[in-house]
């Protein structure tokens, strides 16, 4: 993650002229003098959300302590995430930073720069005695989750491949339409544990006012985060690197990832 010069910066970040020509790649990017623009679904608290006109999250915070390294302002482009990769390769933006996962289908399309890593974490109500701190501690219980998490297909074969042949009993899951349902449901007692992507969990934690408790100590079932910029902008993707690495100096990432529950992906 380095390579640092003013022409670098220009040329990636400002669009001014072709980075790379000598390898045959453009890094003409989209964005007016002195701006970048990162696509991301702005509907998906803790990673991006609206606060009235504002843009926040885990992922505005990061892009906009990356354009300060860059010398440029971060403008927000809101697209669905499902045409986040279209839209980059389309030059609607100049970068995707939108709780994106690195998967081999994304970086056939787009160049990926892994950056943090995500996972689940466990809620129980703060009143009672359970304190799953990992997967296999959910075993015979009733464990509730939003609607078309993976985490339900991870749970069943848990279930299938240890819970039961160990005498545990199988893990009973309950969907339902929304995070808040699911907590309503813990604390009515209607399921004993919930499950929920892990700054998710902490913002539920605190809004709960002490009814309910993060029970694990670790991520469960990681998942890295990469943010994305189109192939053939391999001057963009330098300076990013270097941006990325400037703020892990400084030490703004780390209060990044220690404020919404996220891990550097570079530990893995």
């Amino acid at each position: 993650m380095l390579k640092t010069t003013r022409t670098l910066l220009a040329s990636a970040v400002l669009g001014a002229t072709l980075f790379g020509a000598m390898q045959g790649a453009s890094a003409a990017v989209t964005a007016a003098p002195g701006q970048i623009k990162i696509g991301m679904e702005i509907t998906y608290p803790p990673f991006e959300s609206y606060d009235g006109d504002k843009v926040v999250g885990s992922d505005p915070e990061l892009a906009e302590a990356l354009a300060k390294h860059l010398e440029v302002k971060a403008d927000f482009v809101n697209t669905k995430f499902s045409g986040l990769i279209l839209g980059l390769n389309a030059g609607h933006f100049d970068a995707v930073i939108s709780g994106m996962y690195i998967t081999p289908e994304r970086t056939a399309q787009a160049l990926a720069i892994p950056y943090a890593q995500t996972g689940a974490a466990i809620m129980v109500p703060a009143d009672g005695t359970l304190r799953p701190e990992k997967p296999e501690d959910l075993c015979g219980l009733k464990v509730g989750l939003e609607q078309g998490t993976t985490w339900v297909s991870k749970f069943a074969e848990l279930s299938k491949s240890y819970c039961e042949p160990n005498g545990k009993g199988a893990i009973s899951v309950s969907e339902y339409p929304s995070a808040p349902e699911v907590t309503q449901a813990l604390l009515s007692k209607n399921v004993q544990a919930q499950v929920e992507i892990s700054g998710a969990a902490r913002m539920i934690a605190e809004r709960s006012k002490g009814r309910v408790v993060v029970s694990s100590k670790e991520l469960i079932y990681k998942q890295t985060l990469g943010m994305y910029v189109k192939k053939g902008n391999q001057g963009l993707y330098d300076a990013l690197k270097v941006a990325l690495q400037k703020t892990k100096d400084s030490g703004e990432f780390a209060a990044i990832l220690n404020k919404y529950a996220l891990e550097d992906a570079s530990a893995e």
